[in-house]
């Protein structure tokens, strides 16, 4: 299927809730300095050939207007007119599709999710043992352990992605850039938002029972 042939009733389907998702991170505060982006992927999937719908580069997320989101192709080509720039992030968020086929991607920046990811850098990530949003993953093993790898940031995005496959884990949704941001993700926007609702969750829990332990 070409980008064509995908009717204007789904653009505007996944357009509509893009919008509600964003707009519902913007009242967390999960886009501090226009930071973040979001992606959906639109129409079938093959590993070489997919469409999805990401956040236009520069724009203030806590406001919405038609210009917040562009469709590209496979490559992170613009799949029509448009004087709109994808994220810079696009690329990572390009591999993650062609990895693991998901329906939609979730990238922010927040406090916890950077602090971990340099509390952990030198083991590669952060271990979470037994507390209960594991089962957010679908882990439901008893004092289920997951590790969230971490890969090194670079000011060049592109040179983030050859990182990636080789730390990915089926079982663990998300990773890490270090003392950048968390990208989550799930089939659909629905499940992508609850996995990173866990991470950032479970993020903060990490970082604290760290500083809890260290006061005993």
């Amino acid at each position: 299927m070409s980008f064509a042939d995908i009717t204007l009733e789904e653009k505007q389907r996944v357009l509509s809730e893009f919008s509600a998702v964003k707009a519902d991170f913007a009242s967390r505060h999960w886009f501090p300095g226009t930071s973040g982006n979001l992606s959906m992927r639109i129409g079938p999937y093959e590993p070489s050939a997919f469409y999805f719908a990401v956040t236009a580069s520069g724009k203030d997320k806590t406001k919405s207007t038609p210009e917040d989101f562009l469709f590209v192709d496979q490559d992170g080509n613009a799949c029509e007119t448009t004087s709109l720039r994808p994220s810079a992030e696009t690329s990572l968020h390009r591999e993650i599709y062609r990895l693991t086929g998901a329906g939609a991607i979730f990238h922010i920046h927040s406090v916890f999710n950077n602090l971990v990811s340099e509390l952990f850098w030198e083991q590669r990530s952060v271990p979470i043992e037994g507390v209960e949003l594991i089962k957010a993953f679908n882990i439901w093993d008893e004092d289920a352990v997951i590790n969230v790898p971490i890969v090194p940031n670079y000011a060049n995005v592109p040179q983030i992605v050859p990182e990636i496959e080789p730390v990915l884990n089926p079982r663990v949704p998300g990773l890490l850039i270090r003392k950048h941001g968390v990208c989550a993700w799930g089939k659909d926007a629905s499940e992508a938002k609850k996995h990173l609702e866990a991470f950032e969750f479970l993020f903060e829990y990490v970082f604290r029972w760290q500083l809890l332990k260290q006061g005993k």
